[in-house]
């Protein structure tokens, strides 16, 4: 029984011996194989940057040689493009480039005044767009160019802000509100008035004529047939009035008669409005006062304005383009107040004016001659 036992346990002991070196040979295949993969893994992981770099360093090479490249051409083409020009080279190429600006230029005026005039525009409207720091005005026929005076009162009137009616009339809106008042200037020629119908058809102010000096050698006065009519009735129908006087006093005694006649007929109305002094060159013949200097009919303006100040009453001027530019010294008359005619709608006119006659053709019910057309801007 011992030698059985003893012979069992060595069979157990090899059978144990066996399965260790199995167990053992299994861990090392494991091992062996978790070893390959991993350096497979970093085989491939290396193989990945190297392949980065690579790409990289052919991708700057890339792109240096097409920097090169176009850097080539770029030198290349200026060279091509270089040149050496002498003194008199140089002046010939300005003169040439000055002279195709000048040529263009006259070009684009010549077409500019032909479309104008071909449009039915006047030669002095097509002009005066070419010379913006000038006024262009025709007088006795000829065209002057009158620098603007910076040392004289502008108006701030924007174009945009006229409102022109399918009947002509004219107003001035702020705000889409209108800030105008309606007005009329009428003497014996517009005859009877109804002035009722003339309020009625919206008109606010009126300035009437008192008188005039006449035209000739003598230069009597001849008052206004219709102005104490007038006055009344305007005066009835809730129209505010100014008066006016169109001179042609050539010294300051005639003057001063104009200015103490048109006082006096005024004393027994209330007048809110201005005084006028009517300056305006007499066209179609020969006024006394045509020839006066430019000094002499600034003085008796100026004359005229401070009698009626003197007075009580406020003074204003009545003057157009040409009597603005060409015979009034309006830097002496700045303190006075304006009435400007002119007939056209472009605002032309840079100066400060309080009212302004738009037209000598107007239609008003009421009267059954044509009138002229006023708007007065802002407040009374």
């Amino acid at each position: 029984m011992k030698k059985q036992n003893e012979n069992g346990r060595i069979s157990e002991d090899r059978l144990s011996r066996a399965n260790k070196r199995k167990k053992n040979n299994t861990i090392a295949s494991i091992l062996v194989m978790t070893g390959c993969l991993l350096v497979l893994v970093l085989v491939t992981y290396v193989a990945g940057i190297l392949y980065s770099w690579i790409d990289s360093k052919f991708q700057d090479n890339a792109n240096d040689l097409a920097a090169a490249a176009e850097a080539g051409g770029q030198t290349e083409s200026a060279a091509e493009a270089a040149r050496t020009y002498t003194q008199e080279e140089v002046d010939a190429l300005i003169a040439e480039a000055k002279q195709q600006a000048e040529d263009e230029e006259e070009n684009k005026i010549l077409s500019g005044i032909r479309d104008g005039l071909t449009s039915g525009t006047t030669m002095v409207e097509t002009l005066r767009p070419y010379y913006p720091n000038e006024l262009v005005v025709v007088s006795n026929g000829t065209f002057n160019f009158v620098p603007i005076r910076d040392d004289l009162q502008k108006n701030d009137y924007a174009l945009e802000n006229l409102n022109i009616l399918e009947d002509g009339e004219v107003q001035y809106m702020q705000d889409g509100q209108v800030v105008s008042h309606k007005g009329i200037d009428v003497s014996k020629h517009q005859g009877n008035i109804d002035w009722t119908k003339v309020a009625a058809d919206g008109v606010e102010f009126a300035f009437i004529r008192v008188g005039l000096r006449g035209y000739g050698t003598e230069g009597k006065l001849v008052e206004d047939e219709y102005f104490e009519q007038n006055i009344k009735g305007a005066l009835q129908a809730g129209i505010k009035v100014g008066v006016y006087f169109y001179s042609q006093a050539i010294t300051d005694a005639e003057l001063l008669e104009e200015a103490n006649l048109v006082l006096e007929k005024i004393k027994p109305y209330n007048v809110e409005l201005p005084i006028v002094y009517d300056v305006e060159k007499v066209s179609g013949g020969k006024g006394r006062a045509n020839d006066l200097s430019v000094e002499d009919r600034t003085r008796l303006t100026a004359l005229f304005c401070q009698t009626v100040q003197d007075a009580g009453y406020k003074p204003m001027i009545y003057h157009n383009m040409e009597m603005a530019t060409l015979m009034l010294d309006l830097g002496q008359l700045e303190q006075y107040d304006k009435w400007f005619a002119y007939y056209n709608d472009d605002l032309y006119y840079p100066y400060a004016y309080k009212v302004w006659q738009y037209s000598e053709k107007g239609a008003v019910d009421g009267i059954n001659e044509e009138v002229d057309l006023n708007i007065w801007f802002g407040d009374f």
